[in-house]
């Protein structure tokens, strides 16, 4: 699915996705990352099974406000301790699938918010 271009201050957009992608700003990606709104990084963690305490640092080291965790075609919530170190962190934490993380994290980067989409494609 395209999502309508609206380039924010040349903050990062997520401007497509589907079955095993998303584009940012454009350009596609096909393996797991961290989206914000100043820059992009890989994401060590292959799937949603894969994930581990130690997945969530490096995005933990950004300070973001929240993390929006994409969890691919559906939705799964992680153990609560996968995920502790960002409640210790203040960072809030919203679980929800790939589309829905796209959709909510582009609004929270029109609404200035710092924000980290951790994106999963399966």
């Amino acid at each position: 699915m395209k999502l309508h271009a609206d380039a924010r201050g040349g903050h990062n957009l997520i401007t497509a996705y589907g079955a095993g992608y998303v584009a940012v700003n454009g350009q596609r990606h096909q393996a797991s990352l961290i989206v914000m709104p100043d820059r992009i990084l890989p994401w060590a963690v292959a799937a949603f099974d894969d994930l581990a305490p130690e997945s969530f640092e490096l995005v933990k080291s950004e300070k973001p406000e929240i993390v929006l965790l994409g969890t691919g075609p559906r939705q799964r919530f992680p153990d609560p301790g996968l995920t502790a170190s960002l409640r210790e962190a203040r960072i809030g934490l919203e679980v929800m699938d790939l589309q829905a993380a796209c959709r909510t994290y582009n609004i929270l980067v029109a609404e200035e918010r710092r924000v980290a989409a951790a994106l999963l494609f399966r």
